[in-house]
């Protein structure tokens, strides 16, 4: 390889912060996800919500983008979105998703997979309420994953829905709302020097039991 491949092939780093012991992380996934994003957090990790979703079309082509973890719904992992964008169409289309968490700084990744589904009307009511007043007219004035000619469309949505509801309460479009990934695969990985990094997985059964084994890196 030459030129800038060549650079990118020498980037490396070699992982040395900590291990990954089959009795630390227990046998209920969810609990050791809720541990590792509690110090995630407290080891000030930007965005430490930020995860990436992927999803796959009618055709089974993969999509993936970063959206943000909002809530654990009953051991569900739960997101908001608009509901006629690409991801929303991707899930009509296929409803089953895949996260990924990536905390570098502690040399940590969590994979989720499972079904989704809309979460409840009501549920997504609340949440809405609790957004920012720019984040609920947003969700208004962009129509999301469409193109448009030019960003001016976007700044006279929002002066539009600003001036409509400038007088009143915001209420949630009816195209936006809350997802909850339903995991039936969760994967932890702590990295480790040469490349011999821990991985644990967990894998629910048809009795909805979690069953846990380790993986090769």
């Amino acid at each position: 390889m030459t030129g800038n491949n060549l650079n990118i092939a020498d980037i490396r780093q070699d992982y040395k912060l900590s291990v990954l012991d089959d009795d630390a992380v227990g046998h209920d996934p969810v609990s050791f996800f809720q541990k590792w994003f509690a110090e995630a957090k407290n080891a000030q990790v930007t965005e430490v919500n930020a995860m990436t979703l992927a999803t796959a079309d009618g055709k089974g082509i993969p999509h993936a983008r970063i959206v943000l973890l909002k809530g654990l719904d009953q051991n569900d992992f739960v997101f908001f979105t608009n509901y006629d964008s690409a991801k929303g169409n991707d899930i009509n289309a296929n409803p089953f998703a895949a996260l990924v968490f990536f905390w570098k700084e502690l040399e940590r990744q969590v994979r989720v997979e499972g079904k989704i589904e809309k979460i409840p009307a009501a549920e997504s009511d609340t949440y809405f309420r609790s957004r920012p007043v720019g984040s609920r007219l947003g969700a208004w004035a962009s129509p999301q994953s469409q193109e448009i000619t030019d960003r001016n469309i976007l700044d006279t949505n929002y002066a539009r829905y600003e001036k409509e509801f400038s007088t009143g309460e915001i209420p949630r479009p009816p195209h936006w709302g809350g997802y909850r990934v339903m995991p039936n695969h969760i994967e932890f990985w702590q990295g480790r020097s040469s490349r011999m990094h821990d991985r644990i997985l967990f894998t629910k059964n048809e009795r909805g039991e979690w069953c846990k084994s380790r993986l090769a890196p």
